[in-house]
């Protein structure tokens, strides 16, 4: 479903390619019975083909609850930006496209 240029997160990988990366990183947490996660995944692959400076990937909360259980991930979709391994952004929720981008563009 996802695009190559979204990568897959999960509990044992987000420390390494998240919270240790040394670029930005858009973090969506999903679940595939979420009709908005399923909604947003399209806009999601083109702001990770859009934008090579960032690191984009999606954690099925389902398969991967030890990260969503980090973060306090109570209701999907939800978005967290990261830089420097700290929280830059937090989207909850279908946001527009351009509020993504514009987020990514002040953090690359």
């Amino acid at each position: 479903m996802a695009s190559e240029a979204v990568k897959e997160f999960n509990d044992d990988n987000f420390d390494s390619e998240v919270l240790q990366s040394d670029g930005p990183v858009l973090v969506d947490f999903w679940a595939p019975w979420c009709g908005p996660c399923r909604q947003i995944a399209p806009m999601i692959d083109e702001l990770a083909s859009e934008n090579p400076g960032v690191k984009i990937g999606k954690v099925n909360i389902d398969d991967n609850p030890g990260a969503a259980q980090k973060f306090g991930i109570n209701s999907i979709p939800t978005l967290l930006l990261f830089k420097n391994g700290e929280i830059a952004d937090t989207f909850v929720g279908v946001r527009p496209k351009a509020a993504l981008q514009d987020a990514l563009t002040a953090v690359s």
